[in-house]
């Protein structure tokens, strides 16, 4: 047996070492799943596979990047270059580069991303003087991209009376026009956007069976990971490819399919079985990432789906600490809680900031944890934010580079034509565009042919479009020798890019720069890394394609002592020591708008068990009984998924909060003398016992061990005093979880309006409303 095989389970070892035919592996949350597919395709090229038949497709450039590389360390460096492996995306768009002639594409086709789209899109809205009201960009794009991964065509829309009188009914019947004016744009442009890779690579083997059967051939072991989060297009396509030999190999785990929202289909993976003959079935059980506590918590929250496959996760790790659970009064609160349980652990455990993660289900969510790290001065980041290219000063210089390689690319193209300003404004754009729809050309053919073309443009205005095409013309006849780099950097120099940036002193302006020598650099970082490989060129093409086709976390560096900040939707695949998951309240998480079917609110909860079995040691749970949700204060309730954890696995640090069941009228209005049984929330579980009232304890400054947070309101959890009683005293010294530790200077007013003055060490001088201020006194 291969040495490598020794560092595999019995569990793990019987997939890798199965050959031929059809199998799915089940793999539970840190059960190893990559390892197996590393493993396997190193097996497979030890029994003889060639190489070049292997493909495997993943669902981020980074987890093909990284079992190329375990793969090499196993067969060496040369073997493993000639795995088709990486996205669904990247392989397609290969595989278009090669064979979109049969469809009208050049092979230097631009690949649109989403601002790219939703440009056009909104190009195409104002040129059909639609209502932008009614047709929103990002609605409109997000129509069309659902269409696209459903295949529905421009052809199949108009022939789908249900879907247009849907839309009609949504006040938008012009959105098949919009559709088909999109499509033929695009087609125009020489461009396709990320559904269009997918679509199209449909198209090409459904329309074109020479080039299926070439790719049956080519491709006679079939790897997908992450199966679970194929969507119909995605699926059509590996069920069209691997037809001929069947040996494919699907890996994944229903209970984290958390993609329905952009189209996967959780079918796919729990109908494998349905679509092959003889499926060999194989379960990885044993999860190698966490705790015993968090493995049964995960498990007994999911056990309440019941769409799923039978699997028992299961760990030999250490039993470890129970997962907290937390309630803030307020989502600032719960902000603060999470900064200093972050301090004090990061403090006593002599641990890193990079051994943390907080996790939330929406982006907005991020601002009362920010505020709160800022003020302890915690570094973080926030991932998924704007990506690096998506930057104004990245995409001007991208779209120098994407018009030089396509000078039909419409969008790049008006996007720098009068950038940095050459006299040439929106009107002259405007009748350009005009000509070059009426003529159906290219808005840079129309400026090829601008002596003999009939446009509404005076002689000096024509001059300068002169001037535009031998510069772009110049860059293109430069392209033919020099590399990426070689070509970016002089386009940065000589466009007038670079005077433009320079010209802003401010610090954006230097931020500006900074971020387009950062550019340079990673052309430059990438052209060398691609000489290492034996089939690239490292030339603008390639840059292009790597920087259209990155994922979401592709381009972080994840080597830096930050805190991080994510969606858990992000967050998938990942793994940190400590693990806060904020925000579960009804409403926020689960989501109300996921709560319509069952379907949805299962996939809700698998959200939450993504979430859970990203911790390693520690995970906590926190919700806030108030938060602010469009500028107004809002009463929360936490969240049915915390119930759902068996109460062997929780440790509650505060008091169980019960949830709010109250009949919204009584009974009584009715002349009903039976209890009122209507229930507008869900009904509290019978673990949620009530707590009883207590006297609260009488303070006296002699003892200040007995002393709890201060709390005029008597919301606290613990005993409070009494702030208007004489027992804060000038002098004391007291705790506050913002401000830190501080002095009592003085104490002012009655009743309600009683202020202190308190100077803090860090924050200086505050004066605090006590019936609100919530301090500990501690001397």
């Amino acid at each position: 047996m291969e040495k490598y095989l020794s560092q595999l389970n019995d569990a793990q070892l019987e997939p890798t070492i199965q050959v031929d035919g059809p199998m799915i592996i089940i793999a539970g949350a840190g059960s190893g799943k990559t390892r197996v597919l590393t493993y396997r395709i190193a097996y497979l090229m030890h029994k003889g596979v060639d190489s070049f038949s292997i493909l495997a497709l993943t669902f981020t450039n980074k987890a093909a990047r990284e079992m190329k590389e375990r793969i090499a360390q196993i067969v060496g460096e040369s073997e493993a270059k000639n795995l088709w492996m990486g996205t669904f995306h990247s392989v397609f768009a290969r595989i278009l580069r090669v064979e979109g002639h049969h469809l009208g594409f050049p092979s230097n086709f631009t690949i649109y991303d989403t601002q790219d789209s939703q440009k056009l899109l909104g190009s195409i809205i104002k040129e059909m003087n639609l209502d932008k009201d009614l047709y929103k960009t990002k609605q409109v794009y997000s129509r069309i991209s659902s269409y696209k991964n459903s295949l529905i065509t421009v052809k199949a829309y108009f022939n789908n009376a249900e879907l247009m009188e849907a839309d009609a009914m949504a006040r938008r019947p012009q959105m098949g026009n919009i559709y088909k004016a999109y499509v033929d744009r695009c087609f125009k442009a020489g461009a396709m956007d990320f559904d269009d890779l997918l679509l199209r690579t449909n198209e090409l083997l459904t329309r074109f069976p020479t080039v299926l059967a070439k790719y049956q051939d080519k491709f006679r072991y079939i790897l997908v990971d992450e199966y679970q989060d194929t969507n119909h297009s995605q699926y059509l396509i590996v069920r069209a490819l691997a037809d001929r030999f069947q040996n494919i190999c699907v890996v994944g785990d229903d209970a984290q399919s958390i993609y329905a929202f952009r189209g996967a289909n959780i079918n796919n993976i729990l109908n494998f079985q349905r679509d092959y003959d003889n499926v060999k079935l194989y379960r990885l059980e044993q999860n190698y990432r966490s705790t015993k506590n968090i493995v049964g918590a995960a498990n007994s929250v999911i056990d309440h789906n019941q769409t799923k496959l039978d699997k028992v996760v299961w760990t030999a790790n250490e039993e470890g600490p129970k997962v907290k659970v937390h309630r803030s009064l307020t989502d600032g609160d719960e902000g603060r809680y999470v900064a200093s349980t972050i301090w004090e652990t990061k403090m006593n455990q002599q641990l890193n900031n990079s051994d943390f993660a907080i996790l939330y289900r929406t982006n907005a969510q991020s601002r009362a944890m920010e505020d709160a790290l800022r003020k302890r001065n915690i570094p973080y980041r926030i991932y998924g934010g704007l990506s690096f290219y998506q930057r104004k000063e990245i995409k001007d210089v991208l779209s120098y580079l994407r018009l030089i390689l396509n000078p039909s690319d419409e969008e790049a193209l008006k996007r720098i034509i009068n950038y940095p300003a050459r006299g040439i404004g929106q009107t002259t754009i405007d009748r350009l565009v005009v000509a070059a729809n009426g003529l159906g050309k290219t808005i840079w053919e129309i400026l090829k042919e601008i002596d003999t073309v009939q446009v509404n443009i005076n002689n000096g205005t024509k001059n300068k479009l002169r001037d535009f095409v031998t510069l772009i013309e110049s860059y293109q006849v430069m392209n033919q020798t020099a590399t990426a780099f070689e070509l970016a950097e002089h386009v940065v120099k000589s466009s007038g890019l670079m005077r433009e940036f320079n010209k802003d002193g401010t610090p954006e302006g230097v931020t500006r720069l900074e971020n387009v020598e950062e550019l340079l650099n990673g052309v430059k970082d990438f052209v060398e890394g691609q000489q290492e490989l034996a089939d690239a060129k490292g030339d603008l093409a390639e840059f292009l394609e790597d920087v259209a086709l990155a994922t979401d976390l592709d381009n972080e560096k994840g080597d830096d002592d930050v805190v991080a900040l994510m969606t858990i939707h992000l967050a998938k695949g990942l793994e940190f020591n400590n693990v806060f998951v904020v925000g579960l309240e009804e409403d926020l998480f689960p989501s109300a708008m996921s709560m319509n079917t069952r379907s949805e609110l299962e996939e809700e909860r698998r959200l939450f068990y993504v979430a859970l079995t990203r911790a390693e040691k520690q995970a906590y749970l926190t919700y806030a009984l108030s938060r602010y949700r469009w500028g107004k204060l809002v009463d929360s309730e936490p969240s049915r998924f915390i119930e759902e954890i068996d109460d062997q696995f929780i440790e509650n640090i505060t008091p169980k909060e019960e949830r709010r069941i109250n009949p919204m009228l009584s009974a009584d209005i009715f002349g009903d003398v039976e209890p009122n049984k209507v229930r507008f929330k869900k009904p509290i579980q019978p673990k949620f016992k009530k707590k009883e009232k207590k006297a609260p304890e009488k303070f006296t400054p002699s003892t200040p061990k007995n002393l709890k947070k201060v709390d005029a309101l008597g919301k606290n959890d613990v005993p409070s005093t009494n702030l208007f009683d004489g027992n804060l005293a000038v002098g004391n010294i007291v705790s506050h979880m913002r401000f830190g530790k501080g002095e009592v200077l003085k104490i002012e007013g009655k009743g309600t309006d009683t202020k202190a003055e308190i100077k803090f060490e860090v924050a200086g001088v505050k004066k605090l409303l006590l019936r609100f201020a919530k301090l500990d006194v501690i001397g």
